[in-house]
C-alpha cells in the first residue's frame, strides 16, 4: 500500500493511500484466497489479461460468493476468469486527477449495493522514446480511506477560510451543515445496506432451521414409540438369544434408553436458541424502515442485546460484563424503529468498549479484573392526553469520559478510539436520529473513573410534537 502525502483541498486521488495487487485471470481461484489472507486490509485485487485491465473483485463481493454452498470446490482450482464470470458488475472507474470531493460525490451516487466497492485509479503515463508511447495502470482505492480523507475536508475548508476576516461565521455555519447532510446521507445508505444483509442471513438460517426444528417434533415421537416397542418386547421375552444379547451390551443399550430423550430435548433446546437470534435479527434489521411504527421498545432493546450477546460473555482477558435491566411499565412508542434500534447498538457498543478498555488497562498493570455491568432502566412519565415521554438511560461502569473531551461527544468524526476501530459517526448520527427525527433528547452524564449513563427521552406520540 502506497504511502499518503499530507492532504490538501486540492488533493486528488493519486495522491492517497491506494493498492497495486494485480492477478491474471488465467490464474487459479485459490490466489484469490492467498492474496486476500495475506493482506487483511486489502480492499480487492485487479484483474488483468495479457497484462491489459480486465476487471476487479472486491474483497467484500469474494467472499459472499465463496460463502455460498460448493463455491469452493467449484472456483478454487479453476481460472479466475470463471469466478468473475459470476461476480463481474460495474466498477467505478476515475482518473488519478479526479479531486477527493468529486470522487466522492460520485462514489456515494451509486446504488446502495455498490456503494462501499473499492474505487479503481486509471493513471496514464507517457514514454518517450523513438515513438511516443501511452501506458494505462491500474490501482485500487479503498471507499473508506476515500471517506476518511473526505471528512478532512470541512476542517481544512474552515482552516482555509478562517484566514480571511470576512464570511468566517457563514462559512462555518455552511460547514457545520455540510458535515450533517453528509453523514446522514451516508447513515441513511449504510442502514438500508445493513438491513437488507442482515434480513437476508436471517432468511437464510431460518429456513432450514425451521425444517429441522420442525423435523425434531417427529423425531421425538417415532424415538418414544421405538423405545416403547423395545421395552415390550424385553417384558414379553426376558431372555433373548445369546446373539441379542451380545448386540445388547455391545452397544450399552439401557444407556441408549435413557441418553436418547435427553440428546433430542438438548437438540430442541439448540434450535430454539437459534430461532431466538433470528428473531433478533429480523427485529433488527428494520432498519431501513421509512415510516413511523408504534413499537414496544424494549423488544428493540432486547434484540440488540442479543445481537451483542457474543461481546458480553467472559474472555481469555477479561471476566463476562453484566447486564442489568430495570425496565419500568411502557406504553408502545411512535417511532422510526431501525434507527433507533442503532441508536442503542451504538451507546451499547460503547460501552463495551470502555469496559474493555478499563480491563486491558487492569490487565496490562497486573491488576485484577474489573467486574463490568452495563445498567438500563427505562420509565415513563405521564403528560396527560395520551402523550408522555419515554426514558431510556443506558449506564455503564467504565472509565468515563475526559471531562476536556466531554463537549465533542456529539460532534461529526470526533474519535478517541484507534485508527480502524471507529469512525467518530455513531454518537453524532445517534443525536441527530433522537432530536431530529423523534423530536427527543439525548444526554450523557459521566464521572472519570465511575462511568457514564446515556438518558435517551422519546415522546410517545411523534405527531403531538
Amino acid at each position: 500500500m502506497s504511502v499518503q502525502s499530507a492532504l490538501e483541498l486540492t488533493t486528488t486521488l493519486g495522491e492517497l493511500p491506494v493498492w497495486e495487487i494485480h492477478l491474471d485471470v488465467i490464474c487459479p481461484g485459490k490466489s484469490l484466497t492467498a492474496a486476500f489472507e495475506q493482506e487483511p486490509l486489502l480492499p480487492g485485487i485487479i484483474l488483468t489479461q495479457n497484462h491489459h485491465y480486465r476487471g476487479m473483485i472486491s474483497r467484500r463481493r469474494f467472499f459472499e460468493r465463496m460463502s455460498r454452498p460448493y463455491s469452493q470446490e467449484i472456483f478454487t482450482r479453476r481460472p479466475i476468469e470463471i469466478l468473475y464470470a459470476f461476480l463481474e458488475v460495474e466498477h467505478l472507474i476515475l482518473p488519478e486527477d479526479t479531486s477527493i470531493i468529486q470522487a466522492t460525490r460520485i462514489a456515494l451516487q451509486r446504488s446502495p449495493e455498490l456503494v462501499y466497492e473499492p474505487i479503481v485509479i486509471q493513471s496514464k503515463t507517457v514514454h518517450t522514446s523513438a515513438e511516443s508511447t501511452l501506458f494505462e495502470t491500474y490501482k485500487l482505492l479503498d471507499f473508506h480511506q476515500l471517506l476518511l480523507d473526505y471528512s478532512q475536508i470541512p476542517d481544512l475548508a474552515l482552516h482555509h477560510l478562517q484566514k480571511t476576516e470576512q464570511g468566517a461565521r457563514v462559512a462555518e455555519a455552511n460547514l457545520r451543515k455540510l458535515q450533517n447532510n453528509y453523514t446522514r446521507y451516508l447513515q441513511t445508505e449504510k442502514m438500508a445496506s445493513l438491513g437488507q444483509l442482515v434480513a437476508g442471513v436471517a432468511h437464510e438460517i431460518n429456513n432450514p432451521m425451521n425444517f429441522i426444528h420442525g423435523n425434531l417434533r417427529h423425531l421425538e415421537k417415532y424415538n418414544q414409540k421405538l423405545l416403547k416397542l423395545i421395552q415390550l418386547y424385553q417384558h414379553n421375552y426376558p431372555e433373548p438369544t445369546g446373539e441379542i444379547k451380545t448386540e445388547i451390551e455391545s452397544i450399552d443399550l439401557p444407556f441408549l434408553q435413557a441418553d436418547m430423550p435427553k440428546m433430542i430435548e438438548s437438540m430442541k433446546v439448540g434450535t430454539d436458541r437459534i430461532r431466538q437470534i433470528v428473531l433478533s435479527l429480523r427485529n433488527f434489521s428494520r432498519a431501513d424502515e421509512a415510516e413511523l411504527k408504534v413499537v414496544d421498545i424494549h423488544e428493540g432493546i432486547d434484540s440488540t442485546l442479543m445481537i451483542l450477546e457474543h461481546r458480553l460473555k467472559a474472555h481469555s482477558n477479561y471476566p463476562a460484563i453484566k447486564i442489568i435491566k430495570d425496565y419500568g411499565d411502557l406504553p408502545l412508542v411512535e417511532c422510526y424503529p431501525g434507527q433507533l434500534n442503532q441508536v442503542f447498538m451504538n451507546i451499547l457498543v460503547n460501552a463495551i468498549d470502555a469496559l474493555e478498555d478499563v480491563n486491558e488497562r487492569r490487565r496490562s498493570e497486573g491488576l485484577e479484573h474489573h467486574l463490568g455491568q452495563v445498567i438500563i432502566r427505562t420509565s415513563f412519565q405521564d403528560s396527560g392526553q395520551n402523550s408522555g415521554w419515554v426514558k431510556i438511560a443506558i449506564a455503564d461502569n467504565g472509565s468515563g469520559i475526559p471531562e476536556s473531551i466531554q463537549s465533542r461527544i456529539f460532534d461529526p468524526f470526533f474519535t478517541t478510539k484507534p485508527v480502524g476501530k471507529g469512525t467518530g459517526m455513531g454518537m453524532s448520527i445517534s443525536h441527530q436520529i433522537i432530536s431530529e427525527r423523534h423530536s427527543g433528547r439525548l444526554n450523557f452524564y459521566s464521572t472519570p473513573e465511575a462511568g457514564t449513563e446515556f438518558v435517551i427521552q422519546l415522546p410517545i406520540d411523534l405527531g403531538l410534537n
